[in-house]
């Protein structure tokens, strides 16, 4: 079978250590190997880099497993060409022997051509990937805190979310802010309301009307400091992901 590289790696890389296999044909047409075990520390995986240059390698590559890979891909990346494999398309491909390491197994099959690069985005793709997928699990950790909100306005019998569309718009933190501090008064309560919201007052007085306890206050108190906290991170990340869109603009 013909080679597509004179000299490649193969890496298997785990949380704390990564184990290359550098594979090479010398003019004769045989294969001489290397095998070296480095840690995963950011000086180790540069002088896994310089190994891997001062052998003169064309090509390394590795297992998607995990996030594992990433600090690899990350101090590799620019200096040759390198492959990220899906683990399974590696076990299935036939012909592995029990008895061969991952890393020469993974150098074998990219020596041959065998291996089929998964998709890797640029840095600044990645970068603003993990922006956007935080700022999806900080909203959804906020919905949750506005649902528990929510239950504890209602187990104080207080029907807030039934007049107001939005508890937690301008009007609704201000009068839960009112609850929080112990002002119980319906009718100043209903006052707070701004926009379309003053236009139910009369309603919103029956709403206000309940029977808010010492532990009601103290959980709200609680619950709006988790999603005021909330709401500052994802000002913060919505002003991050803005600044690194304007490439893409």
């Amino acid at each position: 079978m013909e080679t597509m590289y004179r000299c490649c790696a193969g890496l298997d890389v785990h949380k704390e250590t990564v184990t290359a296999c550098v594979r090479q044909v010398d003019p004769a047409g045989r294969i001489e190997k290397q095998i070296r075990t480095f840690g995963t520390m950011t000086g180790e995986l540069l002088a896994l880099l310089d190994w891997l240059t001062i052998n003169h390698v064309e090509a390394a590559a590795m297992e998607s497993t995990g996030v594992f890979w990433k600090p690899v891909w990350n101090i590799l990346e620019g200096s040759f060409e390198v492959i990220l494999a899906n683990a399974r398309h590696i076990k299935n491909v036939p012909g592995r022997k029990t008895d061969v390491k991952d890393c020469e197994w993974i150098a074998q099959l990219l020596q041959y051509g065998l291996l089929r690069p998964s998709f890797v985005p640029e840095r600044p793709q990645r970068e603003l990937r993990d922006l956007t997928r935080q700022r999806s699990q900080l909203t959804a950790e906020q919905t949750r805190v506005a649902n528990r909100i929510h239950k504890t306005l209602e187990d104080a019998n207080i029907k807030l979310g039934s007049v107001a569309t939005d508890i937690l718009g301008v009007s609704g933190r201000a009068i839960i802010h009112e609850l929080i501090e112990g002002h119980t008064n319906p009718t100043l309560l209903a006052e707070l309301a701004r926009g379309r919201l003053r236009e139910k007052k009369q309603p919103l007085q029956g709403a206000l009307q309940g029977h808010l306890t010492e532990h009601h206050q103290f959980m709200l108190r609680q619950l709006m400091e988790h999603w005021n906290y909330l709401a500052v991170q994802l000002e913060r990340f919505d002003r991050r992901i803005e600044s690194l869109m304007v490439p893409f603009q």
